[in-house]
């Protein structure tokens, strides 16, 4: 009952905050307007991500006074390996959401944003969210982290902070994803007795749900930096606090097979601005749901495609932790290959980007698919990749053709020929 009643609570306020997150993004100009590489065809508020903290904050302190005046089951109790400062981890919400917050009206520069979710996640490790050591999956000693756990935590946080907002292309998407995801986790911490794990997990899936009705196609608001990169966090946060000072190696594969999708939307992100030579911070339009949409799906169709993606990685992720370890990698090992096969089936390690010298302008420019300069640097690219592939295998054949010099026998004066350059 006291689940129901935080979740509850984070919707009706999640609900009840998004006009005034409208106004407030409005007045402040926080409004995504629309451009060749956006897909709204109107100028769309970006500050949802207020809603959605409003929410978390409301479902917490209706936790607490429940457990102080209703007789409720306390749940900012952690595990007993592990000692939490909650209002510290509070603290590091607060952080993120302000970066994010911050993000939606000025635009920050990359490092400035970076900046503030690594001092969010630097607060989550201080508030003691960390992995101290992993067991071995073949029985032998507690592989021990040392050090290098804080930094290890800091960048997962980061990580997770940045794919929810990486896949935020759609209406609907981000926050689609990310309630199954909460609802996901939240079996997850009720089966393995995480109380602070499951209450946040399903505040925030109640927040998702309500900020659902005004975000799914056609949207009137968007999460923005400030709800997307909250969103994220918080499952990072929540996946942590599934888990103990010494986590199973299952423990810690689990949320990312859960995340699966925004994962491998952001991994191929990165393959595919690397084949492009262009930076891997530069925005492009070969994500999954520009891909979807290029193969004749509407919105509706493609983030419904995408939410059945991640709810198969999700059954997948709670029969892994059900199963012995051999069904186990077993299943990994499908669903990994599975959802490859589909990256690959949407083309998303192509490149989508590419350099091109304008000898009009003199000027270096990066030029899209519907660009013909496009297809002369491919073209180009691939004509340098065979010219490399030629003389590679040159150089093979001289070295397997090339005859060993005859070396004189024992005894002799002769000396040995000098072999001609």
């Amino acid at each position: 009952m006291s689940y129901i009643c935080v979740a509850a609570a984070a919707f009706a306020t999640t609900f009840a905050c998004v006009p005034l997150a409208k106004r407030l993004a409005i007045r402040l100009d926080a409004v995504d307007y629309p451009s060749k590489r956006r897909i709204n065809k109107v100028p769309i508020p970006r500050m949802g991500g207020v809603a959605v903290f409003a929410g978390l904050v409301v479902a917490c302190i209706v936790q607490l006074l429940g457990t102080w005046y209703l007789g409720w089951p306390p749940v900012l109790i952690p595990h007993p390996s592990m000692t939490i400062n909650y209002p510290m981890l509070g603290v590091s919400f607060l952080l993120i959401f302000l970066t994010g917050a911050v993000d939606d009206v000025v635009s920050l520069r990359p490092r400035a944003k970076l900046a503030g979710q690594v001092l969010a996640a630097c607060v989550t490790v201080a508030s003691g969210v960390v992995i101290h050591s992993i067991v071995d999956p073949f029985g032998g000693p507690h592989i021990q982290l040392g050090w290098i756990g804080y930094p290890l935590t800091v960048v997962y946080l980061v990580a997770y902070s940045n794919i929810i907002n990486l896949v935020d292309g759609l209406d609907g998407l981000a926050s689609g994803i990310s309630a199954i995801a909460g609802l996901s986790m939240f079996s997850f911490a009720v089966l393995a007795g995480r109380v602070d794990a499951a209450a946040l997990s399903l505040a925030l899936v109640g927040c998702c749900l309500a900020f659902l009705r005004y975000n799914f196609h056609p949207a009137s608001i968007f999460l923005g930096d400030s709800g997307a990169l909250l969103l994220g966090f918080t499952l990072g946060t929540v996946s942590l606090l599934n888990v103990s000072r010494t986590a199973a190696l299952t423990s810690l594969i689990i949320p990312l097979v859960v995340a699966g999708v925004p994962i491998l939307d952001t991994l191929a992100a990165i393959i595919r601005r690397m084949r492009g030579h262009v930076s891997i911070g530069q925005a492009d339009k070969g994500h999954i749901q520009h891909r979807l949409i290029e193969e004749g799906y509407d919105q509706r169709q493609a983030v419904m495609l995408i939410y059945l993606w991640c709810i198969l990685l999700s059954i997948g992720a709670a029969t892994i932790n059900q199963v012995s370890i051999g069904i186990r990698i077993a299943i990994f090992v499908l669903l990994l290959a599975c959802s490859v096969a589909f990256a690959m089936r949407l083309h998303l390690f192509e490149p989508v980007l590419r350099h091109h010298y304008n000898p009009k302008t003199h000027e270096d420019e990066l030029v899209t698919p519907d660009n013909p300069a496009f297809a002369e640097e491919e073209q180009a690219q691939k004509e340098h990749r065979r010219e490399l592939r030629e003389q590679h295998r040159e150089s093979l054949e001289k070295v397997l053709h090339r005859k060993p010099a005859r070396k004189p026998r024992a005894g002799s004066s002769e000396k040995p020929h000098k072999r001609r350059p």
